[in-house]
């Protein structure tokens, strides 16, 4: 005889239900990794504006300041100058991704700014915008061009004003070291603090650099794309000539603004520079 147990009554339906129940949870625990992942995207309010945030104005900064130590990374507990915030407020409308709606890019960037990831690894894959762009329904093919060409000019104007707030943070920081050079600090919490600060302010400049570029090379990729899926030779020139006076202002920051990274070939940002090679300096305060 075999040994077959007999089924409990209603054993059937629990099986099922705890199959339906497993279902569900593991559907719930993705769509919360999903949330997790899609909170890292920094809100935006009226004209895609950053929005106030304790998550991201100050959990995330903190976490990434930790991060940023562990790393061995410079980290400043310096308060910000109004230059030094204008120069990350207007740096971030250049970081983010190009095409809002691109969560992927937005959760590399905002894990980049506050620091949780390294700053260098805040790139936005040109591809991306592309894929954004033609996976997002409008009413005319046209209006994809009309799109990019709306893109790279908004981002046109946006070149010089910063610019400008890059110019006078390098000049503060400049007298910021002279001062560290010619007076005595009491502190060494002071003397890095100060350190720190000139190397976060250059790594800013330097990713807003890097930023503009990857953006020409997504719009004109798109562009090449869109000539393919939908051409449109009345949409073609508008664009070509918004792409063409957007390099004109990368160019034209690139000869008149003495940054100190300029937007030129692209290199990894080296925190040693800020530490050793000077030779003018002094030696750091002992205990």
């Amino acid at each position: 005889m075999g040994t077959e147990v007999a089924e409990k009554p209603g054993s059937a339906s629990r099986r099922g239900g705890e199959r339906s129940f497993g279902r569900r949870a593991a559907l719930v625990a993705a769509l919360l990794a999903a949330g997790t992942v899609s909170a890292c995207v920094r809100p935006t309010g009226d004209f895609d504006r950053a929005r106030p945030s304790v998550i991201h104005d100050d959990l995330m900064p903190k976490a990434g300041n930790q991060a940023a130590r562990l790393r061995g990374d410079p980290v400043s507990k310096f308060n910000y100058t109004n230059d030094e915030k204008l120069l990350r407020d207007r740096g971030w409308t250049l970081i983010r991704p190009p095409w809002t709606k691109d969560w992927i890019g937005g959760t590399m960037v905002e894990l980049s700014r506050t620091r949780v990831l390294p700053e260098t690894e805040g790139r936005v894959p040109p591809d991306l915008y592309y894929i954004y762009l033609r996976s997002d329904k409008f009413r005319s093919s046209d209006a994809r061009y009309d799109k990019i060409a709306a893109d790279a000019s908004g981002d046109a104007e946006l070149v010089m004003p910063f610019c400008e707030v890059a110019v006078r943070v390098r000049k503060a920081d400049n007298e910021r070291l002279r001062v560290l050079n010619n007076k005595p600090i009491t502190t060494e919490e002071t003397y890095d603090g100060a350190k720190a600060r000139v190397w976060e302010n250059r790594v800013m400049i330097k990713w807003v650099g890097q930023a503009l570029r990857y953006r020409i090379v997504a719009y004109r990729r798109a562009l090449a794309g869109l000539e393919v899926e939908t051409p449109s030779k009345n949409r073609l020139w508008k664009v070509n000539t918004a792409i063409r006076e957007l390099e004109g202002q990368v160019k034209l920051a690139e000869a008149s603004c003495e940054t100190p990274n300029r937007y030129g070939p692209d290199q990894p940002v080296r925190k040693s520079r800020i530490y050793t090679g000077w030779g003018t300096e002094r030696k750091p305060v002992t205990k």
